[in-house]
Formats: C-alpha cells, sequence, structure tokens
C-alpha cells in the first residue's frame, strides 16, 4: 500500500503547486469366418443384451479413468479492518460529493484515493469499470469517490479534475491514473498536468487559476484530514463498504464476496 505521510500548509502548498510540483468410434466386430462346424447363433436378445452390458462396462472404466475436474475455491471476503459509523461518512463535507449510482442504493462504496497511488491506480485500470457495470448501473452500489491526497502533485491532479465540469470529473480522473507515469514522475510535473489539462479544455489561465485556488485546496485537505481523524484512513486505497473499513486494492472479485451478502 501506498503509505507516504504528506502535510500542506496553505502557503507553501500553494507554492508548490504553482510553481515548482516537483517530484500490473466404436466399429462392429466383423463375422468370424465359416471352418464348416455349424455353430448356434445366440438368440438376439442375448447378443443385445451381452453388447449392452459391454458397452456398460467400458463407460464405467472411463468414467473410473477420467480425472476430476478442479474445483475453483470461492473468493472469500476479506476480514474488514474496522467499523465505521457510515451516517457520520455520509454527512455533507465542504466539497461536492463526486458519486455514481443510485442514492438509494442498498450499497454505499466511499473510496479514499490518492492520484499519485499507483495502487490506487490499478484499482481504476483493473476493478473500477467491472465494479460500474456489475453493481452501480444496476443500481445495487453508489459508489463515491473522495480525496487523500498524500503529496503536491496528487493534490494538484484531483484540483484539476475539481475544476473541470462536472461531468468531466471521473473521465479526467480516469485520464489522469492511465497517463500516472507520465505526470506523477515527471522532471516538470507542472507542465505535464497542463498538456493533460489541455485535452480536457484548459487554457494556461484556467489551468493556472485552479491551481492557485487556496479555498479549493484547503477544502481537499479538509476532506483528508476528516477521514484520518474520524474514519481511520491511513492509506489508499481504502474503502467503506456499509460502514465496514477495508484497506488496499480489491479485485472484483473480492469485492463482490463483500457486496453480495449485502444485497
Amino acid at each position: 500500500m501506498f503509505r507516504t505521510k504528506f502535510r500542506l500548509t496553505a502557503a507553501a502548498t500553494v507554492s508548490l503547486l504553482a510553481l515548482t510540483l516537483a517530484g500490473c468410434s466404436d466399429s462392429s466386430d466383423e463375422p468370424a469366418a465359416s471352418s464348416g462346424t455349424t455353430e448356434t447363433a445366440a438368440p438376439a436378445d442375448t447378443a443385445a443384451t451381452e453388447t449392452a452390458e459391454t458397452e456398460a462396462t467400458r463407460t464405467e472404466e472411463a468414467a473410473v479413468e477420467q480425472p476430476a475436474a478442479p474445483v475453483t475455491p470461492a473468493v472469500q471476503a476479506p476480514a474488514a479492518d474496522g467499523d465505521v459509523d457510515m451516517a457520520a461518512v455520509l454527512e455533507p463535507g465542504p466539497l461536492k460529493e463526486m458519486a455514481l449510482g443510485d442514492e438509494n442504493a442498498p450499497v454505499t462504496i466511499v473510496e479514499y484515493m490518492s492520484m499519485t497511488c499507483p495502487h490506487c491506480a490499478s484499482f481504476h485500470a483493473d476493478n473500477f469499470k467491472p465494479l460500474v457495470e456489475k453493481y452501480v448501473d444496476t443500481g445495487k452500489v453508489r459508489f463515491i469517490l473522495r480525496e487523500f491526497p498524500f503529496d503536491p502533485r496528487a493534490a494538484a491532479a484531483i484540483m484539476l479534475a475539481r475544476c473541470a465540469p462536472e461531468n468531466q470529473f471521473f473521465p479526467m480522473v480516469d485520464v489522469l491514473f492511465k497517463q500516472q507515469r507520465n505526470w506523477a514522475t515527471a522532471p516538470d510535473g507542472r507542465e505535464a498536468l497542463l498538456q493533460i489539462a489541455r485535452l480536457a479544455g484548459f487554457t494556461q489561465e484556467s489551468f493556472e487559476a485552479c491551481l492557485t485556488n487556496q479555498k479549493l485546496l484547503d477544502d481537499v485537505n479538509a476532506v483528508k484530514t476528516k477521514a484520518a481523524n474520524e474514519f481511520g484512513i491511513q492509506s489508499t486505497p481504502s474503502f467503506i463498504i456499509n460502514g465496514k473499513r477495508y484497506p488496499g486494492n480489491m479485485s472484483i472479485e473480492t469485492m463482490s464476496a463483500i457486496i453480495d451478502p449485502l444485497l
């Protein structure tokens, strides 16, 4: 898991964001030739019975010799890392909730993620789409994505996603995760993020305005602080599922093992 500790002060962070941003066939038997000796043929019923018995014996022998197909064990749901007051988790915060799915779905999943976390990128590359298709689009799960940045670049990236049009939030998060290696470790993180932001319609001016928005940065950090202090979130990705906390990247099979009993 990605466990780098991160702390931002207002002035220092804006400076970092705005100025530096440094840094998974059976054939029938032939009739016997005549030998001149008279032989009495077996009655038709008897011959048929013997043939059937022979075939049954062969079938039984084949069944005995055939190895059994391997049995794939069912995925077991992992034990929760702890219990969380779900009502408190769902209380409105300083930022608009970025959510997918029916508000009345029987299961609510809150993911805390950092945009520079490779485990978060792996989850969104391999398991997020199957989760949405299987549970969110079918009305079984409401999925909420929240910020938990570990470093200035992670904060900058999620701020840009927040500054994009609301209907572009999840698509931009997806692009940023797919391009994570390109911008998260680039010598000039600012320029790398600008190139991605331009594809989402940002201008130089709107890019600068977003990254120097102190209130937005404060709100992002407030979401992280509350998650750490009140809900026990210490690493990313971490999921809260109907009041249970599960840290770490989880496959769709593992998530299904958690979700299905709740439906």
